[in-house]
Protein backbone atom coordinates (compact mmCIF):
# COMPACT_ATOMS: atom_id res chain seq x y z
CA UNK A 1 0.00 0.00 0.00
CA UNK A 2 0.97 3.40 -1.02
CA UNK A 3 1.81 6.38 1.36
CA UNK A 4 -0.66 8.27 0.56
CA UNK A 5 -3.15 5.91 0.10
CA UNK A 6 -1.99 4.74 3.96
CA UNK A 7 -2.69 8.63 5.31
CA UNK A 8 -5.99 8.22 3.10
CA UNK A 9 -7.08 5.39 4.83
CA UNK A 10 -5.90 6.42 8.35
CA UNK A 11 -8.03 9.96 7.76
CA UNK A 12 -10.99 8.27 6.58
CA UNK A 13 -10.72 5.73 9.72
CA UNK A 14 -10.63 8.57 12.18
CA UNK A 15 -13.46 10.82 10.20
CA UNK A 16 -15.90 7.36 11.24
CA UNK A 17 -14.73 7.15 14.34
CA UNK A 18 -14.52 10.62 15.92
CA UNK A 19 -17.77 12.65 14.04
CA UNK A 20 -15.98 15.81 15.67
CA UNK A 21 -13.29 15.43 13.47
CA UNK A 22 -15.22 15.27 10.75
CA UNK A 23 -17.42 18.34 11.66
CA UNK A 24 -13.47 20.22 11.69
CA UNK A 25 -12.70 19.38 8.26
CA UNK A 26 -16.37 20.23 7.04
CA UNK A 27 -17.44 17.39 5.59
CA UNK A 28 -20.90 15.99 5.59
CA UNK A 29 -24.01 17.28 7.76
CA UNK A 30 -26.70 16.06 10.39
CA UNK A 31 -29.63 14.55 8.43
CA UNK A 32 -32.38 16.79 8.35
CA UNK A 33 -35.80 15.66 10.16
CA UNK A 34 -37.49 15.69 6.60
CA UNK A 35 -35.12 13.50 5.13
CA UNK A 36 -34.71 11.17 7.99
CA UNK A 37 -38.41 11.01 7.79
CA UNK A 38 -38.03 10.02 4.14
CA UNK A 39 -35.74 7.18 4.73
CA UNK A 40 -38.12 6.08 8.46
CA UNK A 41 -41.24 4.53 6.90
CA UNK A 42 -41.22 0.80 7.92
CA UNK A 43 -44.04 -0.42 9.26
CA UNK A 44 -44.13 -3.09 12.53
CA UNK A 45 -46.85 -5.64 13.58
CA UNK A 46 -47.50 -3.63 16.44
CA UNK A 47 -48.86 -1.13 13.97
CA UNK A 48 -45.86 1.24 14.78
CA UNK A 49 -45.37 3.22 11.60
CA UNK A 50 -48.63 3.69 10.00
CA UNK A 51 -49.51 6.22 8.60
CA UNK A 52 -52.82 8.39 9.13
CA UNK A 53 -55.32 7.19 5.94
CA UNK A 54 -58.20 4.80 4.94
CA UNK A 55 -59.20 3.21 1.77
CA UNK A 56 -62.07 0.86 1.11
CA UNK A 57 -62.61 -2.02 -1.41
CA UNK A 58 -64.36 -0.18 -3.60
CA UNK A 59 -61.24 2.90 -4.28
CA UNK A 60 -58.78 0.17 -4.30
CA UNK A 61 -60.37 -1.82 -6.90
CA UNK A 62 -59.87 1.01 -9.04
CA UNK A 63 -56.44 1.81 -7.94
CA UNK A 64 -55.15 -2.09 -8.19
CA UNK A 65 -56.68 -1.71 -11.91
CA UNK A 66 -54.64 1.20 -13.01
CA UNK A 67 -51.78 0.42 -10.98
CA UNK A 68 -51.29 -2.95 -10.45
CA UNK A 69 -53.42 -5.36 -12.50
CA UNK A 70 -51.03 -5.38 -15.65
CA UNK A 71 -48.61 -7.64 -13.42
CA UNK A 72 -50.93 -9.35 -11.10
CA UNK A 73 -54.14 -9.48 -12.67
CA UNK A 74 -57.80 -7.87 -12.03
CA UNK A 75 -58.62 -10.23 -9.03
CA UNK A 76 -54.95 -10.30 -7.61
CA UNK A 77 -54.32 -13.71 -9.60
CA UNK A 78 -51.15 -12.84 -11.32
CA UNK A 79 -50.08 -12.76 -14.77
CA UNK A 80 -47.84 -15.08 -16.57
CA UNK A 81 -45.10 -15.27 -14.20
CA UNK A 82 -45.46 -12.02 -11.72
CA UNK A 83 -46.67 -12.84 -8.26
CA UNK A 84 -49.95 -13.97 -7.45
CA UNK A 85 -51.69 -12.03 -4.52
CA UNK A 86 -54.75 -13.58 -3.93
CA UNK A 87 -55.94 -17.50 -3.78
CA UNK A 88 -53.96 -20.82 -2.37
CA UNK A 89 -55.87 -20.77 1.54
CA UNK A 90 -54.60 -24.03 2.91
CA UNK A 91 -51.96 -25.21 -0.48
CA UNK A 92 -48.94 -24.77 1.66
CA UNK A 93 -48.58 -28.46 2.43
CA UNK A 94 -49.54 -29.95 -1.12
CA UNK A 95 -46.85 -30.76 -3.43
CA UNK A 96 -47.48 -27.23 -5.63
CA UNK A 97 -48.47 -24.57 -2.46
CA UNK A 98 -49.48 -21.62 -3.87
CA UNK A 99 -47.43 -18.48 -1.49
CA UNK A 100 -50.16 -15.15 -1.26
CA UNK A 101 -51.10 -12.64 1.01
CA UNK A 102 -54.61 -15.09 1.91
CA UNK A 103 -52.39 -18.32 2.04
CA UNK A 104 -48.75 -17.76 3.17
CA UNK A 105 -48.04 -13.81 4.79
CA UNK A 106 -47.71 -13.45 8.16
CA UNK A 107 -48.95 -10.06 9.14
CA UNK A 108 -50.92 -6.80 7.10
CA UNK A 109 -48.40 -4.70 8.28
CA UNK A 110 -45.57 -6.41 5.84
CA UNK A 111 -48.62 -5.95 3.26
CA UNK A 112 -48.46 -2.12 3.79
CA UNK A 113 -44.92 -2.06 4.15
CA UNK A 114 -43.95 -3.69 0.53
CA UNK A 115 -46.45 -1.64 -1.43
CA UNK A 116 -45.94 1.71 0.40
CA UNK A 117 -42.04 1.26 0.07
CA UNK A 118 -41.98 -0.75 -3.55
CA UNK A 119 -44.98 -0.86 -5.44
CA UNK A 120 -46.45 0.12 -8.22
CA UNK A 121 -43.26 -1.61 -9.92
CA UNK A 122 -41.62 1.61 -11.52
CA UNK A 123 -43.16 3.74 -9.75
CA UNK A 124 -42.43 2.71 -6.24
CA UNK A 125 -43.38 5.09 -3.52
CA UNK A 126 -45.98 7.08 -5.82
CA UNK A 127 -48.94 5.53 -3.97
CA UNK A 128 -50.24 8.27 -1.40
CA UNK A 129 -51.51 6.36 2.31
CA UNK A 130 -55.02 6.60 1.41
CA UNK A 131 -54.21 4.79 -1.97
CA UNK A 132 -51.94 1.93 -0.45
CA UNK A 133 -54.51 1.86 2.53
CA UNK A 134 -57.37 1.00 -0.36
CA UNK A 135 -55.33 -1.49 -2.32
CA UNK A 136 -54.86 -3.43 0.75
CA UNK A 137 -58.36 -3.58 1.55
CA UNK A 138 -59.52 -4.60 -2.62
CA UNK A 139 -56.35 -7.63 -1.98
CA UNK A 140 -58.00 -8.59 1.24
CA UNK A 141 -61.39 -8.78 -0.44
CA UNK A 142 -60.16 -10.63 -3.09
CA UNK A 143 -58.64 -13.19 -0.55
CA UNK A 144 -61.99 -13.23 1.11
CA UNK A 145 -61.04 -11.52 4.47
CA UNK A 146 -63.04 -8.31 4.47
CA UNK A 147 -66.49 -7.96 2.83
CA UNK A 148 -66.71 -5.76 -0.13
CA UNK A 149 -68.07 -2.68 1.74
CA UNK A 150 -64.60 -2.83 3.82
CA UNK A 151 -62.82 0.40 4.60
CA UNK A 152 -58.84 -0.13 6.26
CA UNK A 153 -57.67 2.64 7.66
CA UNK A 154 -54.63 3.17 10.78
CA UNK A 155 -57.74 2.29 13.22
CA UNK A 156 -58.54 -0.26 12.49
CA UNK A 157 -56.07 -2.48 10.56
CA UNK A 158 -54.48 -4.13 13.90
CA UNK A 159 -58.31 -6.18 14.01
CA UNK A 160 -57.18 -7.77 10.52
CA UNK A 161 -54.89 -11.10 11.25
CA UNK A 162 -53.98 -12.73 8.46
CA UNK A 163 -54.85 -17.03 8.22
CA UNK A 164 -51.11 -17.84 8.24
CA UNK A 165 -49.84 -15.43 10.94
CA UNK A 166 -50.03 -18.99 13.65
CA UNK A 167 -47.72 -20.39 11.08
CA UNK A 168 -45.06 -18.67 11.58
CA UNK A 169 -43.04 -18.79 15.25
CA UNK A 170 -40.60 -16.00 16.64
CA UNK A 171 -36.51 -16.89 16.53
CA UNK A 172 -35.24 -14.90 19.33
CA UNK A 173 -31.43 -16.28 17.98
CA UNK A 174 -28.72 -15.85 19.63
CA UNK A 175 -30.38 -15.59 22.96
CA UNK A 176 -32.03 -18.91 22.88
CA UNK A 177 -30.18 -22.30 21.57
CA UNK A 178 -31.38 -23.20 17.59
CA UNK A 179 -33.47 -26.46 16.59
CA UNK A 180 -29.82 -27.98 15.61
CA UNK A 181 -28.53 -27.48 18.92
CA UNK A 182 -31.13 -29.50 20.55
CA UNK A 183 -34.13 -27.03 19.91
CA UNK A 184 -37.85 -27.66 18.94
CA UNK A 185 -38.67 -29.70 16.34
CA UNK A 186 -41.37 -31.16 14.82
CA UNK A 187 -42.91 -35.09 15.16
CA UNK A 188 -40.68 -37.34 14.09
CA UNK A 189 -37.96 -35.56 12.59
CA UNK A 190 -34.93 -37.04 10.19
CA UNK A 191 -31.24 -36.37 11.46
CA UNK A 192 -30.11 -36.23 8.21
CA UNK A 193 -31.69 -35.51 4.48
CA UNK A 194 -32.22 -37.89 1.68
CA UNK A 195 -32.57 -37.51 -1.91
CA UNK A 196 -36.18 -39.25 -2.23
CA UNK A 197 -36.16 -37.89 -6.36
CA UNK A 198 -34.10 -36.21 -9.05
CA UNK A 199 -34.96 -32.78 -10.64
CA UNK A 200 -36.44 -32.96 -13.75
CA UNK A 201 -34.43 -30.41 -15.38
CA UNK A 202 -30.54 -32.35 -16.05
CA UNK A 203 -28.24 -29.26 -15.35
CA UNK A 204 -29.61 -28.39 -11.46
CA UNK A 205 -29.22 -32.37 -10.24
CA UNK A 206 -26.36 -32.77 -8.37
CA UNK A 207 -23.85 -35.49 -9.36
CA UNK A 208 -22.94 -38.52 -7.09
CA UNK A 209 -21.20 -41.70 -7.54
CA UNK A 210 -24.08 -43.65 -8.38
CA UNK A 211 -25.77 -41.13 -11.06
CA UNK A 212 -21.98 -38.85 -11.99
CA UNK A 213 -23.40 -37.71 -15.16
CA UNK A 214 -26.60 -36.31 -12.96
CA UNK A 215 -28.51 -37.55 -15.53
CA UNK A 216 -32.69 -38.71 -15.16
CA UNK A 217 -33.43 -42.89 -14.93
Amino acid sequence: MSKSLKVATLLVAGLIATPALAGQFGLGREALPEEVAAWNIDVRPDGQGLPEGHGSVEMGEQIFSDQCAACHGDFAEGVDRWPELAGGRDSLKSENPIKTVGSYWPYLSTVFDYIRRAMPFGAAQSLSPDEVYAVIAYILNMNDIVDADFELSRENFLSVNLPNEKGFIDDPRPDVPTVSAGGPCMKDCKPDATITMRARILDVTPTDKENPSGSIE
